[in-house]
């Protein structure tokens, strides 16, 4: 007897098409970016070439540009405007080897990163968003928020040239920090005197952001997460685990600058974690 189209074994043959064809899709629009981006970078290493060739260079100058723009768009259309010509050139100029070039990355990702102010900037920046799969939008308010240059203030030169070769990697509870966070998708006007239990709601209401603002690693537990210490009731404002470093994250949240007050309250809630919430596997740092 044949399967009635409404039977469950038909909605389960409807779920496994889809799946495949959202599958496909998704693996057929990276090989298409991945193709743009060598295509692109293939470009500009032909344009790159034929300046140093010499005489073209010094005969034109910036007029090769124009050139090159017109006679392409009436060949092959748009995408070829100046300034895109000198973005694919300097794409090859800055990714010089084809190997470093990710498959996760769009060519849009690649233009944005190539803003950067420096050959360190934009090697950590193509690193991190590859590690971290960034949207381009995300990428864009990364580096609005300066932090390649955040996560630098804390390391010497040899850390500073680890961090742009191979990203921001954490192995030690230091790794954690940026100096400072940003925090600007709040939405918090600058002069507003705000109440900790305001900026809790509001990091609440935008806790993937401010996940992403955390950096990798980070997994959300809960808010006012309670304590019981010698027979005293406790909360810290916000509980993470770092699946990285295996340790509970605490957070509390203060208006001003912290005291010595402040500090033996938050040394309580971690022996308090290490003796009654840490497991076998957990680090305590």
């Amino acid at each position: 007897m044949e399967s009635s189209p409404t039977s469950s074994g038909y909605h389960i043959l409807i779920d496994q098409i889809g799946h495949l064809l959202v599958e496909g899709r998704r693996k057929a629009a990276q090989s298409v970016n991945t193709i743009l981006v060598h295509t692109y970078w293939e470009i500009g290493r032909y344009i790159v070439e034929y300046e140093q060739k010499g005489n073209e260079r010094a005969e034109y100058g910036t007029q090769l540009f124009e050139r090159l723009s017109k006679d392409l768009t009436l060949q092959y259309g748009k995408g070829f405007g100046r300034s895109n010509l000198f973005q694919i050139r300097n794409f090859y100029i800055k990714f010089q080897k084809v190997q470093t070039l990710s498959g996760k990355l769009t060519w849009s990702h690649y233009v944005e990163i190539l803003k950067s102010d420096s050959d360190l900037e934009i090697s950590f920046y193509a690193k991190q968003c590859e590690k971290e799969r960034w949207s381009v939008r995300e990428l864009k308010r990364q580096m609005k928020s300066m932090l390649f240059h955040r996560l630098a203030l804390s390391k010497d030169k040899e850390g500073v040239m680890k961090l742009a070769n191979e990203g921001h990697i954490i192995e030690r509870p230091e790794d954690l920090l940026k100096d400072p966070f940003v925090l600007e998708f709040l939405n918090i006007p600058i002069h507003h005197s705000y109440l900790e239990s305001e900026l809790e709601d509001k990091i609440i209401s935008q806790l993937q952001q401010f996940v992403m603002e955390l950096g990798n690693g980070f997994a959300f537990i809960g808010r006012q997460y309670r304590m019981s210490i010698g027979g005293r009731h406790f909360r810290v404002d916000l509980l993470f685990y770092h699946r990285i470093l295996k340790c509970f994250v605490l957070i509390d949240l203060k208006r001003g600058e912290i005291d010595h007050q402040d500090v033996g309250q938050m040394k309580l809630y971690l022996n308090y974690f290490k003796k009654e919430e840490n497991t076998e596997g957990d680090n305590s740092q």
